[in-house]
């Protein structure tokens, strides 16, 4: 097939990017032609506080990027729809995770999809954002109106797909993210990040939002057993919200966890997350709301264990006892899961229970269920 898949790429960063990179790579190797439209302008400032949206890293390899679409320019929506028409894809895959997008996209979509030949599958992170803004609903209702068929990444996303579309909407966990490098020892990880290798850690990944948490498992540092069994946390991300960093460090400053607690507030180069992961006996997403989580599958690419709180899709892919334990997202339920981890054969066969979940998650599996999407009247 001649596929356009139509969001982030490099030089963007970040999960969607690194999502779509991967997918575009999977498709190439059963055999499709495959182009990504990306962003030449992405996120207004006002959207994004983050400190760039760019990385310095290389471009991956053996994938065409097109660096064209304007998020916030409708006459550009129109020469990028324009080209797509003309273009004739076969298949033009969308992924979806915020409203502010809706009239950048379902714009381009319909003029692509003029050539009455074009179909189109969105895969969604979210249909209802975690964050929610004025014009969320009509943004995300304008374009639903091209797209054909979705694929969600969670059960909870899929019943929120179905309050605002009877088109086919199918489910398939998201797939693992395979492409970071490999893992290294706890030691070299240590001597990488000046830690010491003889202490016990536990990580918290990724951008530093309102919703993720992060200040539910500080206050659960801050408990007494936590304390007391030596446990220390790495928390690796960027913040994007300065009142939820001020948040963060006066619960930090108030149960003086300045020894036990290592912030680094920056964002983690894909070059670099290996040793993070390395560094880490359990990855731990404290999470207040959620659909599904990226971070999830970067955790079983490194073969980690994981406490998720029990909330949107977290839970579906995290076997409470088999690859790690479901708290309830609240500081003592997390703590209690932190120290039963830390118990002797906590978690039996965990080695080969990652394993046999990693299965479950493969970008070959993704994309069937996607490609059924597609023929999906």
């Amino acid at each position: 097939m001649n596929i356009a898949i139509l969001g982030s790429a490099h030089p963007l960063r970040g999960g969607l990017a690194a999502f779509n990179e991967r997918l575009a790579q999977q498709l190439q190797q059963q055999g499709h032609d495959v182009v990504i439209y990306s962003f030449s302008l992405q996120y207004p400032s006002f959207l994004f506080p983050g400190k760039t949206q760019f990385t310095d890293e290389p471009a991956p390899a053996g994938l065409k990027i097109k660096t064209v679409v304007n998020s916030v320019n409708p006459l550009n929506w129109l020469s990028v729809g324009a080209e797509m028409n003309r273009e004739r894809f076969d298949l033009v895959i969308v992924k979806y995770w915020l409203p502010f997008m809706g009239p950048c996209f379902g714009t381009i979509l319909r003029l692509a999809k003029k050539n009455k030949h074009t179909r189109v599958v969105c895969i969604v992170d979210n249909i209802i954002p975690h964050e929610k803004r004025a014009g969320d609903k009509p943004f995300t209702k304008y374009f639903i109106g091209p797209v054909d068929a979705f694929v969600t990444m969670s059960m909870d996303v899929l019943k929120d797909v179905k309050t605002f579309t009877d088109k086919p909407a199918f489910f398939t966990p998201h797939p693992i993210y395979d492409s970071y490098l490999e893992a290294v020892s706890k030691d070299e990880a240590c001597r990488k990040l000046g830690l010491d290798a003889q202490k016990k850690y536990v990580l918290f990944f990724g951008f530093i939002r309102e919703y993720k948490g992060l200040d539910l498992l500080l206050e659960a540092m801050a408990d007494s057993r936590i304390r007391a069994a030596g446990i220390e946390l790495i928390a690796a991300g960027e913040y994007y919200n300065k009142d939820v960093e001020a948040k963060n460090n006066s619960i930090v400053e108030k149960h003086s966890l300045q020894s036990v607690v290592h912030l680094t507030t920056d964002f983690i180069p894909n070059s670099e997350v290996r040793y993070y992961f390395s560094v880490a006996d359990l990855v731990v997403q404290p999470y207040k709301h959620a659909t599904q989580s990226g971070i999830t599958q970067i955790a079983y690419h490194f073969e980690k264990p994981m406490v998720v709180t029990n909330v949107g899709g977290l839970a579906e892919v995290v076997p409470d006892g088999k690859v790690g334990f479901v708290a309830e997202p609240e500081p003592a339920s997390i703590a209690d899961a932190i120290l039963r981890f830390y118990q002797p054969n906590s978690l039996p066969g965990l080695h080969e229970n990652i394993l046999f979940e990693q299965k479950k998650y493969s970008w070959e599996t993704f994309t069937k269920v996607m490609m059924e999407a597609v023929d999906a009247k």
